[in-house]
């Protein structure tokens, strides 16, 4: 009897022992998951701040100013942001542990429905880039008649007939008619990108579709992780919606879309969290400048715009910015086309982005 029980006694222990180890392992993985989800919510806060911070003064000079909000160089740098927290946040579902909750799997399952919205919002920037494109053509023209020397009739007519076809194009964006109103069709292009040019892209976006109701809708759902729920893998999914809810609205009223409905900042977010503040912070800056053009419709704000699309009064005036405007012009010529082809970039990292996200889904263990 005796060894009977000194066995029992040993297996008892040895399985105690088994089970401590397994709880300091679990509590190992449980720290290593909250180190990754606080450096994720960092990551992303840095990057966001970035986008409204000088950038340091080269050694050559003693200052340096940032490249105003909505700008060609800004935009491209929100992309490359958004790109670079994407990365994080895929880095994130590849190594902290997942259980499919039924919250989380109800999170991932939207998450991939704003997906679906953002690749079409993405076709419509687009669009939208190459009717801006059709607009510094015809700045482009005027400038090019105004700089004829010596000036004669012919050169200020052709220059007066392109202002007036630029400030009529401003106007329709206001309104909400959009980029890409003779490229409409029915269904959503899957292949846009590889097809397309800057001069004439294949994108095809659906008559009665709005960017401003794509936004409205991602936005409707995105309500934050509560309890230990905030502590977990919920988090960095709601805050990578976050910001791509914010990116897309960003797209949409710097670049003209199909955007009929007012344009309103979708985002409502925990303040006292860094990463939270730093996107509410971009958002107030782009509804500042959405207030200060006073146009909510079909957005457009993009700065380079602004700045060769005058009001008739100021067609005059044009003449003596002719250097200021080829100067634009030419910076637009080269900016368009990059910022074209990073949103396309954008487009294809979402659809990895989505079929990485179902893998998830289909592979993590019931909770």
């Amino acid at each position: 009897m005796a060894p009977s029980t000194e066995l029992q006694g040993s297996s008892f222990l040895r399985r105690i022992s088994i089970r401590r180890n397994q709880i300091v392992s679990m509590d190992a993985t449980h720290d290593q998951d909250l180190e990754e989800l606080e450096y994720f919510q960092k990551h992303v806060s840095d990057c966001l701040s970035e986008l409204l911070s000088p950038p340091p003064p080269p050694p050559s000079s003693a200052a340096a100013s940032p490249d105003p909000v909505l700008s060609i160089p800004w935009l491209k740098n929100l992309l490359d942001v958004y790109m670079s927290c994407e990365t994080e946040f895929k880095g994130v579902l590849s190594t902290v542990r997942i259980s499919k909750s039924p919250s989380l799997e109800k999170a991932l399952q939207e998450t991939l429905d704003r997906i679906l919205k953002s690749l079409d919002i993405c076709n419509a920037v687009v669009n939208g880039i190459d009717s801006v494109s059709q607009s510094r053509r015809l700045a482009e023209i005027a400038v090019t008649a105004l700089k004829q020397r010596p000036l004669c009739n012919g050169s200020v007519h052709r220059a007066k007939r392109a202002l007036t076809s630029l400030v009529a194009d401003g106007k329709d964006r206001n309104i909400g008619s959009g980029g890409g109103s003779n490229r409409r069709t029915t269904s959503r292009s899957w292949s846009f990108g590889q097809r397309s040019s800057v001069g004439g892209s294949s994108v095809h976006v659906s008559k009665n579709w709005s960017a401003a109701k794509q936004i409205q809708a991602m936005a409707a759902n995105l309500v934050p992780p509560r309890g230990a729920e905030a502590s977990g893998p919920a988090m960095p999914v709601y805050i990578m919606s976050s910001v791509t809810v914010l990116v897309m609205w960003v797209l949409v009223a710097a670049v003209p879309c199909q955007a009929s409905n007012v344009l309103v900042a979708p985002l409502q977010l925990p303040k006292h969290q860094s990463w939270a503040s730093a996107a509410l912070n971009i958002q107030e800056r782009v509804s500042e400048e959405m207030k200060r053009m006073e146009k909510r419709f079909g957005g457009g704000l993009m700065e380079e715009m602004e700045r060769v699309s005058g009001e008739e009064e100021e067609q005059e005036e044009l003449a003596e910015k002719v250097e200021e405007m080829d100067e634009i012009c030419r910076g637009m010529e080269v900016g368009l086309e990059g910022l074209q082809r990073q949103v396309r970039v954008v487009f294809h990292r979402l659809v990895r982005s989505r079929l990485e996200i179902v893998s998830v889904l289909d592979q993590a263990p019931c909770f």
